[in-house]
């Protein structure tokens, strides 16, 4: 991870690249389609007007996953902070709710994050599937899985874990 924050020092990545650490490695993202940042944008608008205050948003940032991953999740609400984590990337048990949009990156989403967000122990991780049309709910990590799996249609309800005052009805989240 040294190595890699040493790339971005030395100006060899830098804020335009759309690469992240996982697992050691540089991987380049998907560029981000219209519907994908639709969708972003949907979010951030709804978790800010319910959670302001109660929680930090921080949409496509790093998450510091130790000994070798920095992910860049499409929105993680952390833990409030009134320094906004100024001092250190947030680490995973900063995370209430992780969650990634998916039109092109499904199976990557599925079979390479979910895994990785399982082991660091992030407890609320959802996928919402823009091109199924569903939101993929996956929760209680155990030995580098996640042992209860939800997929949650259209006409469904969501209650992030941290937030249980505060259900989303699955239609909004998928616009």
């Amino acid at each position: 991870m040294d190595e890699y924050h040493r790339m971005v020092g030395a100006g060899i990545l830098n804020e335009d690249d759309r690469v992240e650490l996982i697992r050691g490695e540089i991987v380049q993202m998907s560029p981000i389609g219209s519907q994908h940042a639709a969708c972003v944008a949907r979010l951030t608008e709804m978790l800010l007007g319910r959670l302001r205050g109660r929680a930090t948003l921080w949409p496509q940032n790093p998450l510091t996953i130790l000994p070798d991953s920095e992910p860049q999740p499409d929105i993680i609400m952390l833990a409030w902070r009134d320094d906004f984590y100024r001092h250190a990337l947030p680490r995973p048990a900063d995370v209430a709710l992780l969650i990634e949009v998916a039109d092109t990156s499904l199976r990557y989403d599925r079979h390479i994050k979910e895994p990785l967000y399982a082991e660091a122990g992030v407890r609320d991780y959802w996928i919402v599937d823009v091109v199924g049309d569903a939101i993929e709910v996956y929760r209680d990590p155990d030995a580098g899985r996640f042992r209860h799996t939800q997929r949650v249609g259209r006409s469904g309800t969501l209650t992030p874990l941290a937030f249980p005052d505060t259900p989303f009805a699955a239609v909004d989240v998928l616009g």
